[in-house]
């Protein structure tokens, strides 16, 4: 690696670093707020536009802060209504809290782990799934390639295509285990900036490939195609994340 891709390494690195402080700064002072009263139990937590211009950080690292105390049963969202206060005291510690998307090393465990359930539930959903969830991967896909279009920013779709073949499935125990994993399922997530899409076009481009070839062998009930493809997408995020923050 030359002196210039160090110093961007090292950017890069020093700029998730920064991220991952400001949701744990963002965070303590949600948890402050609910352990000493201000926030009793019941009440709302301001709106995300509100906290984004009280702490001055981006709508990412709010979302991403109120993950955190979800995962800690502090909280819950009610669609349509908002977050609320669940209690004033952390719940059990949760699994998965300490994967940390800074340390390639904590990401390629996840990675692996996820590799373990997707190829499974990639060869179920080939087999199990009905036309309307056949659709509904195809969808997914296509939401993917939309937001590549205009530039937005694909985690969220990419982490809802996945969700979408686990319930493929139809063992709800897929689903439940990767909403688990939550946000931490898509590690380029943590190099994301805001609504945009920061991820370089030919990486975005070889994962999306990656997505069609899994869509595919699911549609046309291809249990040995759809196994092998979730396989090499997954596999091959390991070497493509270690580029990726090289190239940043």
């Amino acid at each position: 690696m030359d002196v210039t891709q160090d110093k961007r390494t090292g950017r890069a690195r020093a700029g998730i670093e920064r991220r991952v402080n400001l949701v744990q700064q963002v965070a303590g002072a949600l948890r402050r707020s609910i352990l000493s009263g201000a926030a009793p139990v019941g009440s709302r937590l301001p709106s995300e536009a509100s906290l984004t211009g009280e702490y001055g950080v981006s709508r990412t690292v709010v979302r991403e802060a109120v993950a955190s105390l979800r995962a800690d049963g502090l909280v819950e969202a009610r669609q349509g209504s908002g977050v609320y206060v669940l209690a004033k005291e952390p719940a059990a510690i949760q699994p998965f809290t300490s994967v940390d998307p800074t340390r390639i090393s904590s990401v390629i465990e996840l990675l692996e782990l996820r590799a373990a359930v997707e190829i499974e539930a990639a060869g179920l959903a080939s087999q199990r799934r009905s036309p309307a969830q056949e659709e509904a991967v195809i969808e997914g896909c296509e939401a993917i390639e939309r937001l590549i279009e205009t530039g937005e920013a694909t985690t969220d779709a990419d982490f809802a295509l996945h969700l979408t073949i686990a319930d493929a499935t139809n063992n709800l125990r897929f689903r439940e285990f990767l909403e688990m994993l939550g946000t931490r399922l898509i590690p380029r997530r943590a190099l994301q900036d805001g609504h945009r899409e920061t991820t370089p076009p030919d990486y975005l481009q070889q994962i999306q490939n990656e997505h069609r070839m899994i869509a595919e062998a699911i549609s046309t009930r291809d249990e040995t195609a759809a196994r092998d493809a979730m396989r090499q997408h997954l596999k091959g995020s390991q070497s493509r994340y270690r580029r990726l923050l090289r190239q940043l």
